[in-house]
């Protein structure tokens, strides 16, 4: 149901002719800690909803620990401009589609995934040609802390 409402929200989004020519794409790379692994995210940011408010919805890849992680998550950033600086600091946070597989044992049964859901708060600083480093705090089945370094294409 969850998966259902996302992809509708993303579709109305992207089709919505004004906020397509202006969406933007980016891609970062990471560590993140319980599940302590790599991970490969993409995303896409809006132009502003409200003033300095974007909507960043990612999926991202977690390899290591003996899991794998697929999340889906849908975020808001909230963009804090530094006077007469290169960069910005922005903050942000919303819920995640958390989909873990882990190997299953052998005399075990089940295909050892499982499906949850969690939450994310975020602060990151982001150089106005695209660079930007970003720490996420999560909750629930999100894994607790991560730590990213990305670009932003413009």
């Amino acid at each position: 149901m969850i998966k259902r409402i996302l992809q509708v929200f993303l579709l109305g989004v992207l089709l919505a002719s004004p906020a397509f020519a202006q969406v933007h794409a980016g891609v970062r790379a990471g560590v993140s800690g319980d599940p302590t692994q790599f991970f490969f995210r993409g995303h896409i940011e809006t132009p502003p909803l409200l003033e300095n408010l974007t909507f960043r919805p990612n999926v991202e890849l977690g390899v290591g620990d003996g899991t794998g992680l697929l999340a889906f998550n849908v975020e808001f950033a909230y963009r804090i401009p530094i006077t007469r600086q290169p960069w910005h600091v922005y903050i942000g946070g919303g819920p995640a589609l958390v989909i873990a597989s882990r190997p299953v044992p052998v005399n075990h049964s089940g295909d050892g995934s499982d499906v949850g859901g969690g939450f994310n708060i975020l602060v990151g600083a982001q150089h106005k040609k695209g660079l930007f480093t970003e720490l996420k705090v999560g909750a629930l089945d999100s894994p607790s802390v991560k730590f990213a370094v990305g670009y932003a294409f413009k």
